[in-house]
């Protein structure tokens, strides 16, 4: 029997749980937990409440997903002052 490919939703986080784990509400008003794939975790992109995140879920288990992308929201990034020089 082949692997089916994962299914990506949208959807809003909720709220922020321990060990980068998330409540997430999707575009059908469903409420999943889901965590924050390896790939954020490595580059250290971070997840807040309100943030507009893509995830993947498995065909066989829809409460659970992994958080794959956060969709950057217009101009919301430091200014380039506060960033850290090298030296």
């Amino acid at each position: 029997m082949a692997k089916q490919e994962p299914i990506e939703l949208e959807g809003v986080v909720t709220d922020v749980l321990p060990d980068q784990n998330f409540r997430v509400r999707l575009q059908n008003d469903h409420v999943v937990l889901a965590y924050a794939a390896g790939k954020m975790s490595k580059f250290r992109i971070r997840v807040l409440a309100g943030d507009r995140v893509t995830l993947q879920m498995s065909p066989y288990d829809m409460s659970r997903g992994r958080i794959v992308y956060r969709h950057k929201a217009g101009d919301a990034g430091p200014p380039p002052s506060s960033r850290r020089r090298r030296r």
